[in-house]
């Protein structure tokens, strides 16, 4: 199989400078566990396997290996969309867990992306909250904001603040205080089939090169094949669509706040700047105006296009390097012809950078999850056994399980995990990863704010559904996004 190579040194250059940029923000960074200015596929692979590590031997520091307590924990699980090999890795963490601290009574509990947020919200109301829980990478600035969590950095259970992606540090830290730490951190890159590209007429080894492109080619597949081109998300409340639109958005220079830039002060809301309106007309004019996207976009999350994609019937996409572990999952169900089809899409699957806006602007969300300790009076029963809490904070963001926890879909959030055995294994056998990982230095994390998650799984796919639907014209949706932002945020 081709596979897209990223090791030349126009790459290496962008890359180092997208992330020196993005490291510009932030202040006394000390010395990191790797080198983030020489960031690269190359570097990355030279640094992998390079190091062992004791994960008992660390976390009895934190938390004696004979203590005896209890934990209730919950945190987002796999999904229909996951690979088998995630699925495999989630079971082996708690085995272990309980292996290793055979003292402790955790009762865990798995909930959906979608689901965890509201179900997490009414517990904290009623003060049936459990003792520590991991969130998707926007809810700990509002939990934290809202007095539910204790303060936590990596130093409370054995960890250094620098041996974490800075950009990931934002987004557990409020009024300078840090209530939680990284678990993983991702990437998403641009996937295409190439046997679709050539039998559309477009070039089969290279993706589009910006998001006006993008629309284009969507077209050109769909008019000529008669399949869907790229495939739109855009459902509602949905954590799939945020993730894919807000790359497009901030490409043609428009942000919900000023969040692209170097040292965001989200003081006036962009989500109706002719930019951000740019990038909501080329969502419009898939859908709408050329139709190339799947008609059931507008209820699609990111699992409704995988069936689509190793069918053939779709040609672009955005999401993990995962993805290619899917397909294989997905092809290995299959029967009769629709087995022989879905190994041609497989063959034909490329990865690459996500497209640039019309300026070059390329970005992509920064995205991951934090674990978090919550305070007793919002737990059932009133008591957290915070000893029982570290222990597992520090099994889960250790460099060994901070990698294989995120080993098909994600990074390890402890920067260490680049330098384990298990980093190398998976850059051997996970085919495009090196593709995702190259993504970070232009990851952007989501406004570090409270009112974050609202904004970003409510108004922005209201946003695309009143366009998409003819509601609103695409000026009328994104003013009326603005609109509601500056509600939300008490008339900024």
């Amino acid at each position: 199989m081709t596979r897209i190579t990223l090791g030349s040194a126009v790459l290496r250059g962008t890359v180092a400078t997208a992330l020196m940029a993005s490291l510009m923000s932030t202040s006394a960074l000390g010395a990191p566990p790797v080198d983030l200015s020489k960031w690269s596929p190359e570097y990355v692979r030279s640094i992998a396997g390079t190091q062992d590590f004791d994960t008992a031997a660390d976390c009895a520091k934190v938390t004696p290996l004979d203590y005896k307590g209890r934990l209730t924990f919950w945190y987002q699980g796999v999904f229909e969309g996951d690979p088998d090999l995630l699925r495999q890795y989630y079971k082996e963490f708690f085995e272990t867990f309980r292996k290793t601290y055979p003292n402790i009574q955790l009762e865990e509990q798995a909930l959906t992306y979608n689901d965890l947020l509201d179900k997490f919200r009414t517990a904290l109301l009623g003060n049936a909250a459990p003792m520590a829980v991991r969130l998707q990478i926007l809810g700990g600035t509002e939990f934290a904001s809202k007095g539910y969590l204790e303060p936590l950095k990596p130093e409370d259970v054995g960890y250094s603040t620098d041996d974490f992606w800075p950009g990931a540090m934002k987004a557990v830290t409020w009024e300078d205080v840090t209530y939680g730490i990284p678990t993983n951190n991702e990437t998403m890159a641009f996937i295409w089939n190439a046997d679709i590209f050539k039998r559309a007429g477009l070039d089969p080894d290279k993706p589009p090169a910006t998001w006006d492109d993008v629309v284009k080619y969507s077209k050109q597949i769909h008019d000529k094949l008669g399949i869907a081109g790229y495939g739109l998300v855009a459902r509602k409340n949905a954590g799939n669509t945020p993730y894919r639109f807000m790359p497009q958005l901030w490409a043609y220079g428009g942000g919900v706040f000023d969040e692209a830039t170097a040292n965001p002060t989200y003081e006036e809301v962009q989500l109706n700047s002719p930019q951000s309106k740019a990038a909501l007309q080329a969502s419009y004019d898939m859908y709408v105006r050329d139709k190339s996207v799947p008609v059931s976009a507008l209820t699609n999350q990111q699992a409704d296009n995988q069936p689509l994609f190793v069918a053939g019937q779709l040609g672009m996409m955005i999401s993990h390097p995962s993805d290619y572990d899917v397909m294989l999952d997905l092809q290995k169900k299959a029967t009769g012809a629709d087995k022989d089809k879905a190994q041609t899409v497989i063959d034909n699957m490329r990865y690459g950078l996500i497209p640039t806006g019309p300026d070059g602007k390329r970005a992509v969300v920064f995205g991951g999850s934090n674990i978090h300790i919550l305070k007793p009076e919002y737990v059932e029963g009133g008591k957290v056994d915070e000893p029982a809490a570290k222990a597992i904070i520090c099994m889960w963001t250790s460099p060994e399980w901070s990698l294989k926890m995120a080993y098909a879909g994600s990074n390890p959030g402890n920067l260490n995990g680049f330098k384990t055995k298990w980093m190398k294994e998976r850059l051997d056998n996970i085919e495009f990863l090196d593709v995702t990982t190259s993504m970070l230095p232009y990851g952007i994390p989501f406004p570090a704010l409270p009112q974050s998650p609202e904004i970003m799984n409510i108004i922005i796919p209201d946003m695309l559904q009143n366009a998409l639907t003819g509601a609103m014209t695409v000026d009328e949706a994104a003013d009326d996004a603005a609109e509601k932002v500056k509600d939300l945020m008490g008339g900024l």
